[in-house]
């Protein structure tokens, strides 16, 4: 008896003690001005979506920690933050965009130089140059908060040189986040509505991406997946289920992860993943990640068909280990 009371408090202490360390997810708001909406959770300010014309894409900026900490770059919003890159200037943030669509470049914004390519004195050279593409916002159908999380959805059309529409394209988030982390779930579906087919090219320029802040760059920020590689060398081109990097940003010891929804095409994917700060899934570059130039990473989209890749961007304190980023993962996936 004395033995099973025991046992029986022991369970009662393990459950309270859980309890208390479960966080609750914070309010979310969501708020429009015009071209732009801000989303805050917890009141604190969390990052901007802009989707007007005064630039080529959609994007958010800036993204932030739970405690407020900038972990994207700034530039080309921003031009005058100390110590700052200024390489590759179509890296808004956050985005999702693509290297050559029908043969057309969504992912750059104008004519690249040997100057804007290179970054930490490297040369990051593109295969060729295309002519650009627009992402051309046409209806936004939903930006809502809500006690525990917020949801966006917006509508565009990728508009080629000439100013016609050769696909559509819908843009879904849903925002969360608690005490210590911050959650992103995007939903990216392209839709081949012009009585064409769309496709995705092979080209490792793309494809979901954020540009992080510099002190996430190496040698002082560290890169970690899923497989266990570490650095770009290891990461670069590789698969994995997800990739973390983290570090000192601002005196704040924190991560941010991307992770491949089980579901997508290819998983798990290919990453564009750079140690001067560029973080991004591409599941459409083998040619360039193999050195192969036989394999073809395309996929195409038959006229009136769709498709949808999803990702959960987590934001955390610690490194990957302290943050359970593994675990993080398995339960974003189901496993």
């Amino acid at each position: 008896m004395k033995l099973s009371l025991i046992v029986l408090l022991g369970l009662l202490i393990g459950w309270a003690g859980g309890s208390q360390s479960a966080r609750a997810n914070l309010p979310v708001e969501l708020k429009r001005d015009r071209n732009h909406i801000a989303v805050s959770i917890g009141g604190k300010a969390f990052g901007v979506y802009y989707f007007g014309p005064e630039a080529p894409k959609p994007y958010f900026y800036p993204l932030c920690s739970a405690r407020g900490t900038i972990v994207t770059r700034g530039y080309p919003m921003v031009k005058d933050i100390p110590g700052e890159s200024h390489d590759h200037p179509h890296h808004r943030a956050l985005y999702y965009a693509h290297g050559n669509i029908n043969g057309i470049d969504f992912w750059s914004e104008a004519l690249e130089s040997r100057a804007t390519q290179t970054a930490r004195g490297r040369y990051y050279a593109t295969e060729k140059e295309l002519p650009k593409g627009r992402t051309v916002f046409k209806k936004l159908d939903e930006a809502e908060g809500g006690k525990d999380s917020g949801s966006l959805r917006a509508e565009f059309d990728l508009v080629g040189p000439d100013g016609k529409p050769i696909g559509s394209e819908i843009q879904a988030y849903r925002f969360s986040g608690d005490d210590s982390t911050r959650v992103i779930d995007c939903e990216f579906t392209t839709l081949a509505d012009r009585r064409i087919a769309v496709e995705f090219e092979d080209t490792k320029e793309g494809t979901f991406a954020i540009r992080l802040v510099k002190a996430l760059e190496e040698p002082s920020g560290h890169m970690l997946s899923s497989t266990g590689g570490s650095g770009e060398k290891a990461i670069w081109g590789k698969r994995a289920d997800w990739v973390d990097y983290s570090g000192d940003v601002s005196g704040e010891k924190l991560g941010i992860a991307i992770f491949d929804n089980p579901q997508n095409p290819k998983h798990p994917t290919y990453w564009h993943a750079r140690g001067y700060g560029l973080f991004a899934v591409n599941p459409f570059g083998e040619h360039d990640f193999y050195n192969d130039k036989t394999r073809d990473g395309s996929m195409t989209i038959a006229p009136g068909g769709s498709l949808t890749f999803r990702y959960r961007v987590f934001i955390h304190e610690g490194d990957a280990a302290e943050a359970k980023v593994a675990e993080a993962y398995r339960s974003y996936a189901g496993q």
